[in-house]
């Protein structure tokens, strides 16, 4: 079985896989100066919450976007699961062609995500995943990595404007604005963060196709793409646990003799 591990800037996701089967999945808050140690006894737990340790795993492998997180969940994979992880970066064997000016500089989630869509779709593809940033990534039919764009997070750009201001609330959204035009402070809020959230993306979309010269599918994926998806034009598929699938396509693809549990 492979332990696919997503870190990411505000939660690290852990996906457990059997073959290509996503069995399991758990969230984790991310702490920057974790140790070795307290990430063993974390990932341990989760194992023993299924009854589980670390003898049924074959593989384990990461992409990290917390740099001071990597010597940790390195040497913890090492010594609580048994295993030398696969790492996901500019240098990984990822099945696709990276086309960044300077290719070390993309984040390791926005490669998986690309390698996810490619392998799952063979087309020209455009994935945004709605974490802590938003991000666009940018596939050819060819699975050539074309780039992309990076804006705030929708839960970021609210957190901001409660932290930057005097008088305005958290909001959060367990339910979408049903308007547009809000009646009290948290609704207006509430509104302009979720309606021109909706309107950012369908606009970086527009003028990302137009640079494409093709009609590009559109997944989306990260933790708000259920509750966002749904209202933005042109969504091919939503798929909350694209990264996860990338990973272990990655993992798959660097160890294509791997033993099978």
């Amino acid at each position: 079985m492979l332990l696919a591990i997503d870190v990411g800037n505000t939660h690290i996701t852990v996906g457990l896989f059997r073959d290509k089967t996503l069995k399991y999945t758990w969230r984790l808050n991310t702490y920057r100066h974790y140790t070795s140690d307290e990430l063993g006894v974390h990932f341990l737990n989760l194992l023993a919450t299924k009854n589980l340790d670390a003898s049924i795993l074959d593989g384990v492998c990461i992409a990290s976007v917390v740099p001071s997180l990597d010597e940790p969940l390195r040497a913890m994979s090492r010594t609580y699961l048994r295993q030398t992880p696969v790492e996901v970066g500019a240098e990984t064997r990822l099945g696709i062609k990276n086309l960044y000016n300077h290719p070390e500089e993309v984040g390791a989630d926005r490669l998986v995500n690309a390698v996810a869509v490619h392998a799952l779709y063979r087309k020209a593809a455009i994935v945004v995943d709605f974490g802590t940033a938003t991000t666009f990534d940018c596939v050819n039919a060819r699975g050539d990595y074309l780039g992309g764009a990076i804006c705030p997070g929708l839960e970021l750009a609210g957190e901001w404007l409660a932290t930057h201001t005097a008088k305005l609330p958290r909001v959060a959204f367990q339910t979408v604005p049903t308007k547009a035009i809000g009646k009290t402070t948290r609704e207006s809020l509430q509104s302009g963060l979720f309606w021109g959230y909706i309107s950012l993306v369908e606009g970086l979309l527009h003028r990302l196709t137009s640079e494409m010269r093709v009609s590009p599918i559109v997944v989306l994926t990260g933790g708000l793409s259920p509750v966002i998806g749904p209202h933005i034009k042109s969504v091919t598929c939503i798929a909350p646990d694209l990264t996860l699938d990338g990973l272990r396509l990655i993992w798959e693809n660097n160890n294509s003799e791997r033993g099978k549990r």
